[in-house]
């Protein structure tokens, strides 16, 4: 129960009382004892604990046949799980550009400070240093004192809101040591902590695995005295420990040191600690998907030198071509297309709106039935998502259903003819105009959109590069490197021979690819995560009037909507607009000059 308080502190919450839990309790009733255990449980939690926190649990389920019994050979066999409860804690959020994540800052004279609600006990019972051993352990940890963890989201929240809080990662999960290991992982910086003050026993083993409820934060040195207040001024005073500090720059980014009392009891590489926290991923990635694919991910986990995502802009994400645009013209109909299955339209038509366009909700249906005319619009953008189930070529099939269709054909011809309109296309959009070549003029060369080489749906934040290019959306955006969401299973461009991506390139329609943290051009996973080859992302017809791109521009055209950004734009920094936000704009300053 405590530990999902300590893990949805992190975000910015109005109080404790908006957390409310989900309880999903599992017994093996009319088992001897178990009854009496699930009562026993159910009245510390709710009766007990919720409300000394003054939290609810609204919703959850029992799951009351956790017995088995069968026969073998003759005789009867029986397994019984013992009695468990999962829980799950949900609120709503005050303010998302506020979320505290476990990615360390890299700034200068910065700390890291234990808050640690076992006060000092260490316990290991059910720990993973125990698990590894053999051992159960003992004492497991506890929350002794439901007033202390009251407290604790009461300092975090504040602090937060007051913005003294760089970094924030529960404890529980693997200890201290894995808590800071992740930071480091996460921030990409060495550590150089002293354990000393933590309870450390002789060994500091307890200290760095016990389990026990608790955060790691970053706070700024000089905020320190005034962190350690607040803790103190809710019951936590003599029970949050100066660890010591991040390391940024230089070889000892790359090395972890833990001390005890000033003296070294455990030194490593931090990128050897990386690929050895991630053994068992890559173990199970070479068996579950593409086995090449697995081990460039692995590599690519250890390469102590990895400079992390980043955003290198050629234009000003603050400047707006389209201002001026939006209150005196009429607003120009865009067609927001979608098929059975597509989930990306909303998104779609919010970019578009805020851009200055009247976002139209297009469903095939409305076109193949002849309700909707596309001659009325000036754009068209087939939407993302999972499109006929996802089902192998799902894009393909898309296409085809207006391939063979004569009115839709016609249609969709007629529009892509005009010297008037644009096309986007994302995702199964991408796919489905790739297949739809052979009417969209100057798309001859196009590839079609096959199974990512990771033999899996790919879910990620991913490093492009805009190129050169005739592309009308993409115009003023060259030579820019920025993060992108992607979420696709058939992203992989796929052409006859070489020779066509020769021609292709050289015609300068590849309007975008995929690169390393470097900035490369890359065909390496997962940095490419499908296997295009040339990291090719985008294409574009020789007029620039079509753009097809398989990751969705329109889920991050806002701040707020992307799962990492530089830290200078987070924050209340009053930046709303993503730098995709220019693509969208860009389509409505050229359909006021076309």
């Amino acid at each position: 129960m405590a530990e999902a308080i300590t893990n949805i502190a992190s975000a910015p919450i109005a109080r404790l009382s908006a957390v409310k839990l989900s309880a999903n309790w599992m017994a093996a009733a009319e088992h001897p004892g178990e009854e009496a255990r699930l009562y026993d449980a159910v009245r510390a939690v709710g009766t007990e604990l919720c409300p000394a926190l003054g939290i609810a649990i609204p919703v959850g389920k029992d799951s009351l046949s956790m017995r088995t019994v069968w026969s073998e050979g003759g005789e009867t066999r029986a397994v019984t799980a013992p009695l468990s409860l999962v829980v799950s804690a949900f609120a709503p959020v005050t303010d998302v550009r506020r979320v505290l994540t476990p990615e360390l800052s890299g700034e200068p004279d910065t700390e890291l400070l234990l808050i640690d609600l076992g006060r000092g006990q260490n316990r290991l019972g059910g720990s993973c240093l125990a698990q590894v051993h053999g051992a159960l352990g003992g004492a497991p940890p506890d929350l002794d004192d439901p007033a202390l963890l009251a407290g604790f989201f009461a300092a975090v929240q504040a602090l937060n809101e007051a913005g003294r809080l760089l970094a924030y990662h529960d404890r529980s999960d693997g200890g201290l040591l894995v808590t800071l290991l992740e930071m480091a992982f996460a921030g990409g910086v060495g550590l150089d902590v002293d354990v000393t003050d933590a309870g450390a026993g002789p060994d500091a083993l307890a200290a760095l695995f016990s389990e026990e409820l608790g955060a790691v934060v970053e706070v700024r040195a000089a905020d320190a005295a005034a962190v350690l207040d607040a803790f103190a001024g809710q019951g936590l005073g003599g029970h949050v420990h100066r660890l010591g500090r991040p390391v940024a720059g230089g070889e000892r980014a790359d090395r972890i040191v833990i001390r005890r009392g000033g003296a070294v009891v455990f030194e490593e590489a931090r990128s050897e600690l990386r690929r050895v926290w991630a053994e068992t991923t890559h173990a199970l990635q070479r068996l579950r998907d593409d086995p090449t694919s697995a081990d460039e991910e692995q590599e690519a986990r250890g390469d102590a030198a990895d400079p992390g995502l980043s955003a290198q802009l050629t234009f000003d994400v603050g400047e707006n071509p389209a201002a001026g645009l939006v209150s005196v013209e009429a607003r120009p109909r865009v067609a927001v297309l979608r098929e059975q299955g597509v989930n990306g339209q909303i998104e779609m038509a919010a970019a578009f709106d805020r851009a200055g366009f009247d976002a139209v909700d297009v469903h095939m249906t409305d076109l193949l039935e002849g309700r909707i005319d596309l001659g009325g619009f000036r754009g068209l953008a087939a939407c993302g998502g999972f499109s006929y189930g996802d089902v192998l070529g799902a894009g393909e099939g898309w296409a085809k259903s207006i391939l063979f269709h004569a009115r839709a054909r016609d249609a969709f011809e007629a529009f892509f003819r005009r010297p008037d309109t644009f096309t986007l296309g994302v995702c199964n959009g991408c796919q489905m105009l790739s297949a739809l070549k052979e009417i969209i003029p100057g798309a001859g060369l196009w590839p079609r959109f096959v199974r990512n080489r990771s033999e899996q749906f790919e879910a990620r934040l991913s490093m492009v590069a805009i190129e050169r290019s005739p592309s009308v959306l993409l115009a003023g955006m060259e030579g820019s490197r920025l993060p992108i969401a992607v979420a696709h299973g058939e992203g992989r461009a796929e052409l006859a021979a070489d020779e066509d991506r020769v021609a292709l390139e050289r015609a300068g329609l590849v309007a975008a690819r995929f690169v390393d943290n470097r900035g490369h051009p890359t065909e390496r996973y997962p940095a490419n995560p499908n296997g295009s080859p040339g990291g090719i992302m985008a294409l574009t017809t020789p007029d620039g009037r079509v753009t097809a791109l398989m990751p969705h521009p329109e889920r991050v055209f806002r701040t707020v909507q992307l799962s990492w950004l530089p830290r200078s734009r987070t924050g209340r920094s009053g930046k709303e607009d993503g730098p995709w936000m220019r693509l969208f704009r860009n389509a409505r300053v050229w359909v006021a000059r076309a």
